[in-house]
């Protein structure tokens, strides 16, 4: 289930859904000229560190792994990108968007249960 197409789908608007909030964190970081800066340097920080750290062969993933760690430290990379988003929302004042990210991540992680087993075996 965790490799489905349309819950890989869902993963993939979480993700940018993430990436948006840290945008959003950028741009209130400064009120200066550096917030055109930091809107776009914020989330391309994160969204590197989404791609480069992966498990090999991962099958909810391209499979190519840069840097090589284990899937158990995925796991936990995963969900502290997805909860720094979702504390970013809440901390901007975007109540109902914490709310609804925070739900759509728990429920992405119950539908990939068999992805968490196998990220856990390796």
């Amino acid at each position: 289930m965790g490799s489905h197409p349309l819950n890989l789908a869902f993963r993939f608007f979480l993700e940018v859904s993430a990436l948006i909030a840290f945008g959003l964190w950028g741009w209130k970081l400064s009120d200066t000229t550096w917030r055109y800066v930091l809107v776009l340097i914020v989330p391309l920080i994160f969204a590197a560190t989404w791609g480069i750290f992966n498990v090999p062969e991962d099958p909810s993933r391209s499979g190519n792994a840069p840097i090589v760690i284990a899937g158990v430290l995925r796991f936990v990379l995963e969900l502290s990108f997805f909860g720094l988003a979702c504390l970013i929302l809440f901390y901007l004042g975007y109540t109902k968007l914490w709310w609804i990210m925070g739900s759509g991540v728990i429920l992405h992680y119950a539908l990939s249960y068999d992805r968490i087993l196998w990220l856990f075996s390796r």
